[in-house]
């Protein structure tokens, strides 16, 4: 089966890697949603958050600019105001995003009402919409608070969690349990792809679907702990913290011949960006990751 035959797709994760994801499969348009981030702590984001204790509203911008049909809409979206300005550090799309939640029932009415208006077909939601943060044990206490601070960890933590733990947004669990495939990744392994997975509701929907789940990875080592850990590794410590396995494919250009799953490579680098998948080649190796795991359900 092709992929613009299949009825719902999740992609779940953060960061650019989300959103090139979701525009390489923009075509899918409503059966298509992201589960995003919602834990970023830096940047922009954490100056809004600092000063207004809201969800993270960076990697939903960031979908929502490399998704939008309008002329000028990611530039406008990712505008930062410079120094000597009152909002000096500030993104104007978090700025917005911000605005239309402050005068929403929701986070997701915000957002949706942004998707019409930039002619974003596809749906854009939060993994939950309320605040919360990661925090990772080095040892027996969680005492590294905040993904800047996880990110520049020598190694790899004893255990990841969320502060305060927060329930999913019930639109991404629907969509999740109706879809016919589940891709996570590609992005940073703890503070994109992790964080989703740590809102329980979100990890029993993905077991409880008759989705079959790819992982996607990164083309090269991502800067931080998890760069200096090769996947099959990374995906064990993955199956530590969540207590079960979620992967049933894997779309990465090195061999792991100790992992129990199929692995798809091949993929080319965006042309001067060796970190960004070229959109036309991610779409080949998914087709192929679905048309294998199709032969192997039938």
């Amino acid at each position: 089966m092709q992929i613009q035959h299949l009825r719902k797709i999740t992609a779940i994760g953060g960061g650019h890697g989300l959103g090139r994801l979701m525009s390489t499969l923009a075509f899918l348009r409503h059966r298509l949603i992201g589960v995003v981030a919602t834990t970023d702590n830096g940047g922009a984001t954490g100056l809004l958050r600092q000063a207004h204790q809201c969800i993270a509203w960076g990697d939903i911008r960031n979908c929502m600019s490399q998704l939008a049909n309008q002329p000028l809409a990611a530039d406008v979206l990712n505008f930062r105001f410079q120094e000597g300005s009152t909002l000096q550090g500030h993104n104007l799309g978090n700025l917005l995003l911000y605005t239309l939640d402050e005068l929403s029932a929701r986070p997701i009415d915000g957002i949706q009402l942004l998707s019409r208006l930039l002619k974003v077909d596809s749906r854009v939601l939060p993994m939950s919409e309320s605040p919360t943060d990661l925090v990772a044990a080095t040892q027996e206490n969680f005492d590294c608070h905040g993904e800047i601070s996880i990110d520049d960890l020598p190694n790899m933590p004893v255990r990841l969690q969320l502060s305060p733990q927060v329930q999913a947004t019930p639109e991404a669990l629907r969509h999740i349990l109706r879809s016919d495939v589940i891709i996570i990744g590609p992005g940073s392994f703890m503070t994109s792809i992790m964080p989703p997975l740590l809102v329980g509701e979100i990890t029993r929907a993905i077991v409880e679907s008759p989705a079959k789940v790819i992982f996607i990875d990164n083309l090269i080592p991502e800067l931080g702990p998890a760069g200096r850990v090769a996947l099959p590794q990374r995906l064990q410590w993955m199956r530590q913290q969540l207590g079960v396995e979620l992967i049933d494919l894997i779309i990465s250009n090195q061999e792991y011949p100790q992992l129990s799953v199929p692995v798809i490579g091949g993929v080319e680098a965006e042309e001067g960006t060796p970190h960004r998948h070229q959109r036309a080649s991610l779409l080949d190796a998914l087709e192929r990751a679905t048309a294998l795991l199709r032969c192997g359900a039938a």
